[in-house]
């Protein structure tokens, strides 16, 4: 009876403790990022500058996640979600000290870019592979729901916020602001207790070379046998980066045509985080049973693929339509893809696979950003994105439903347990 009761009720201590964090860690970082990129074109005059701050951003995904995950798998992830906190809180502060008084220098917001991304790698991965353990068992599609409502809805508050600080304040005061929701972050973080299973010899031996190496290994094995996972996030990284690079294409389409503003552009970004939002609290409130992820998550992507692809071609109207739908259905996939999946996953292996996986992402969208960049150059941008958008169909019909079978026991999975 005391575990049925407990299926009732998501919001524990140590859930509740960790949403708290996630949101402290989000505003953070949105009122952190704006300005900073703002500041740096407003400094440099050059988008190619400006560019390359965001791929130096992107260069700890490409390496790290790999070569970080075993320490992670090893031992309790709660250290390294604190850890990686106080360095936030640190390097924050630190900027905030020094931009206030020294001139600009494009150096040091690259070297914090790196620096900052290095952490943030780090963090994702522990968070990644301790937030099933604090959800509730049986709840796992709320929890997550849960978890994909925070950025959106952070976004929506942040973004004009953000705009407004870097107008109104100082860097250096908007850098001290940030380091305090760190520590407070730290502060909530502390308070979650951490319940996982380790063997004795496994706390007690040092962690040889050859242990680590074999753990990369083990880790490849694993996903060498698992074909279900392999197709999944095969089709996540391509999707994710060819959307990525409609998102360029549309922005330079709005820049190019007279009765398109940049006005208007943002308002489309808005109506897909709305959407986003409201697919999350839909996912809270409705849950889909675990028998029908499959077929639910297989439409969603062969329609999101078709939406990207049509979205230069519609009057505008539609296309705020279409980002809106997209927003919510592409949410609702991502949570019910991230129920099963961890659910699948065994806990001891998590970070090893989310590792290997974000660096396909961090691949897959450098090269189609690359790739919508040529495309752009030799064709209309509506006939780029068309082509994208056809691309990552295709995908979805040779990984996702051609092999349905291997396919549907990963979105079918219960997970067993409470990681205790």
């Amino acid at each position: 009876m005391k575990e049925k009761r407990g299926q009732h009720n998501l919001w524990s201590k140590d859930f509740s403790c960790i949403t708290g964090a996630t949101i402290l860690s989000a505003i953070g970082g949105e009122a952190m990022s704006l300005p900073v990129s703002l500041l740096v074109f407003d400094e440099t005059k050059s988008t190619l500058l400006a560019a390359l701050l965001m791929v130096c951003g992107l260069l700890p995904d490409v390496l790290i996640p790999v070569l970080a995950a075993p320490f992670i798998d090893k031992g309790g992830k709660k250290k390294w979600i604190v850890g990686m906190d106080v360095l936030l809180a640190v390097v924050y502060g630190a900027m905030g000290v020094w931009v206030s008084s020294h001139s600009f220098s494009y150096g040091l917001y690259l070297a914090f870019t790196l620096v900052v991304g290095t952490i943030s790698v780090l963090y994702r991965l522990a968070y990644q592979a301790w937030y099933p353990n604090l959800i509730p068992v049986g709840l796992e599609q709320k929890g997550y729901a849960v978890s994909s409502m925070i950025y959106p809805t952070v976004v929506i508050v942040m973004a004009p916020a953000a705009a407004f600080l870097y107008e109104s304040v100082s860097m250096g005061m908007i850098f001290g602001m940030v380091s305090i929701f760190a520590l407070l972050s730290v502060g909530i973080e502390s308070c979650i207790g951490e319940k996982q299973k380790y063997k004795e010899n496994e706390k007690n031996e040092a962690y040889s070379l050859r242990q680590y190496l074999l753990d990369i290994r083990e880790g490849i094995d694993y996903l060498k046998q698992e074909k279900g996972i392999r197709n999944i996030y095969t089709y996540m990284s391509i999707t994710n980066g060819a959307s990525e690079g409609v998102g360029i294409l549309t922005q330079a389409y709005y820049q190019t045509q007279p009765w398109l503003t940049v006005t208007m552009l943002g308002c489309l970004k808005s109506a897909e985080m709305i959407g986003r939002a409201m697919g999350g609290l839909l996912q809270y409130k409705k849950e889909i049973p675990a028998e029908k992820r499959y077929l639910f998550t297989k439409c969603v992507y062969l329609f999101y693929d078709w939406m990207d692809a049509l979205l230069l071609f519609m009057p505008y109207p539609l296309m705020v339509l279409n980002r809106f739908l997209c927003g919510g259905l592409g949410i609702s996939s991502a949570t019910v893809r991230e129920t099963a999946v961890q659910s699948y996953l065994p806990e001891q292996m998590r970070a090893r696979v989310n590792a290997f996986f974000d660096v396909a992402f961090a691949v897959s969208g450098t090269v189609c950003h690359m790739l919508a960049g040529v495309l752009g150059q030799i064709m209309p941008f509506r006939a780029a994105a068309l082509l994208l958008g056809m691309f990552t169909f295709g995908s979805a019909l040779f990984w996702i439903v051609r092999p349905g079978a291997v396919n549907r026991r990963v979105y079918e999975a219960k997970r067993e347990g409470g990681g205790e």
